[in-house]
């Protein structure tokens, strides 16, 4: 059966039978693949929001301009009004014929309204309109994304509060290394995840320029007030320059360079809730709403929220890869291959969010297994260098001190017994100072950390003052009219 995008010709080969937007310089008719190629309103039809506020504000501005009347201005909007309605409500018809978002919602306003609908392209092309798009979608984006990261930022607090009193050994080469706390290992998320905060308001700040009036790529000659325009959209200001403004979008690639660091810094900490959910860890426990059981065996509890968050950073290191590979070539001014620009974004935006959420409420509902977190300090000769400290502040230099602890940890293996366990004896054959009730002491955990009280210890006034500080400034975050970096 002919496709009924095809006719027949008479010698019965199919021909392309394909009526597209193309304007006055080419023919109506275009090949199949080529449509295929063309469109994009299956992508960029979720610019349509941003996209009608921009042309609000667009007509608008060019009745100020005096380039339009207000009557025009005006029943232009009331247009543009009603196909927000439409789309809001599902009656709208998205048509891959007319190419893209821009084109579909301008045909339907000359629907609506007449002749007058073809006035608002006045002053304006697809090239400063979707870049203004872009920036808009973004910013609202980004400020959805730091919201979210501040609801993961303060439940991390709120479970370091909780766990105050939680010790825990910490660790490096994944293998326990000294005493610390359930607390002060949270915090140390929570400041990798600031840092996070701040990049994405930085990168914000960035993009807050309006390039509409940019025009293809030399302007405008109409007198366009350009600094109103911007500011009736909530920038900051408008684009200094008309080439970069509708033909750069390494504004996209901070944000999504932010959001790919961020979502590596998520699957960091995923995959200590992988480790840390095993059985031969055991430290944390998920909810049943954030777990899975095998198809096959029964007793399984799986930690899938975790990994699937992992694997949503390998997502997004792609979507930054794709944004940073598609600009490398392109020559100054707008090229076409920029129509590409939007699938990463709405997917880096999408999978960020999704991985927020998730983890947000799966570290609201875990447990964290008291008894075993505590009871790792009991193996691994964890104040070992407690030990070699007490014998420095005996006197003994430290590498001397290391050499003496570190035969006393062999000597321990060899026995099968932890470093508290030796003897007196074996102790004193290393050095006498061991031989004092002190040198037991230096071997207790809770006071081992209680030791470690300089700024950014485990200590536990240290990390109560660490957590009330960090929430003071979430709380002036979040009170300012626009995000600051904290």
């Amino acid at each position: 059966m002919p496709s009924p995008l095809r006719k027949e010709s008479p010698t019965g080969s199919q021909q392309p039978d394909m009526t597209v937007a193309r304007g006055g310089r080419l023919p109506e008719t275009v090949d199949e693949a080529m449509q295929g190629l063309n469109q994009s309103v299956e992508v960029d039809s979720a610019l349509w929001r941003v996209d009608i506020l921009g042309s609000k504000v667009h007509a608008r501005g060019l009745a100020r301009a005096g380039v339009l009347t207000e009557a025009e201005a005006n029943t232009l909007v009331r247009g543009l009004e009603q196909i927000e309605a439409e789309i809001e409500s599902g009656q709208f018809v998205w048509d891959p014929q007319r190419e893209d978002v821009h084109m579909n919602i301008e045909a339907r306003l000359t629907e609506i309204v007449g002749p007058v609908g073809g006035k608002l392209h006045t002053a304006r092309s697809r090239n400063d309109q979707v870049a203004t798009d872009l920036r808009l979608y973004t910013r609202s984006a980004v400020d959805d994304v730091i919201r979210a990261l501040v609801d993961l930022e303060r439940t991390i607090l709120s479970r370091a509060v909780s766990e105050i009193d939680t010790l825990m050994p910490s660790y490096t080469h994944l293998q326990r290394a000294q005493p610390s706390r359930l607390s002060h290992h949270l915090m140390a998320w929570h400041e990798m995840l600031s840092r996070d905060y701040n990049r994405l308001v930085s990168a914000r700040d960035g993009l807050n320029e309006s390039p509409l009036g940019a025009g293809a790529v030399a302007g405008s000659g109409y007198p366009l007030d350009r600094a109103w325009v911007a500011k009736e959209l909530g920038f900051e200001r408008p684009m200094r320059n008309s080439i970069d403004a509708t033909g750069s979008r390494d504004f996209l690639m901070e944000v999504v360079s932010a959001l790919a660091i961020l979502g590596v810094h998520l699957s960091r900490i995923s995959e200590e809730i992988v480790i840390w959910s095993t059985t031969e860890f055991g430290f944390l426990t998920l909810s049943d709403a954030f777990s899975t059981s095998s198809s096959m065996m029964p007793q399984k509890k799986n930690p899938d929220v975790a990994e699937l968050i992992r694997g949503k950073a390998a997502r997004l290191i792609g979507h930054l890869t794709a944004l940073l590979v598609l600009e490398k070539s392109l020559a100054f001014g707008y090229g076409r291959e920029l129509q590409e620009d939007k699938e990463p974004i709405f997917h880096a935006m999408r999978d960020t969010m999704l991985s927020l959420r998730a983890l947000t409420g799966a570290l609201a509902t875990c447990t964290f297994r008291r008894d075993r977190l505590e009871g790792a300090l009991e193996q691994g000769h964890v104040c070992a260098t407690d030990l070699a400290d007490y014998l420095v502040m005996s006197g003994v230099p430290f590498r001397e001190a290391h050499h003496i602890v570190g035969g006393l940890v062999r000597e321990a293996e060899t026995e099968g017994v932890q470093l508290s366990e030796l003897s007196v004896d074996v102790l004193a054959q290393a050095h006498p100072s061991l031989m004092r009730p002190e040198a037991r002491e230096a071997l207790d955990a809770r006071a081992a950390v209680e030791r470690r009280k300089l700024v950014g210890g485990p200590a536990k006034a240290c990390v109560l003052k660490e957590a009330e500080e960090a929430e003071r400034r979430w709380v002036v975050a979040l009170s300012a009219s626009s995000w600051r970096r904290i």
